[in-house]
């Protein structure tokens, strides 16, 4: 596997965590009790921190590129091993 394929695989994995990270610990102004600024939205956010969500996000993007890559290169689960669907039964022949 190439370097630059492992990069875009790492990318996607981060912004893939980076989006399942952002509803993790946000708290509005009404659960913190905190004033709410005039106009501010009531789903807004008191205090949104993207670096910790980006720290989080790379730690779990490089984990799970880790296990990409070994299951690339060892061979654990290939598509064959995933079967979701049942297989058809045999069709009997009506004479």
């Amino acid at each position: 596997m190439q370097l630059t394929s492992i990069a875009a695989i790492y990318f996607l994995f981060w912004v893939m965590s980076a989006f399942i990270m952002l509803p993790f610990g946000v708290r509005t102004a009404d659960e913190a009790g905190v004033e709410k600024v005039p106009g501010q939205a009531d789903s807004a956010p008191v205090n949104f921190r993207p670096g910790r969500i980006a720290l989080r996000a790379t730690i779990i993007a490089a984990v799970c590129t880790g296990l990409f890559v070994a299951n690339y290169i060892y061979g654990w689960v290939t598509a064959a091993d995933i079967d979701i669907l049942p297989k058809p039964p045999i069709a009997t022949a009506i004479g």
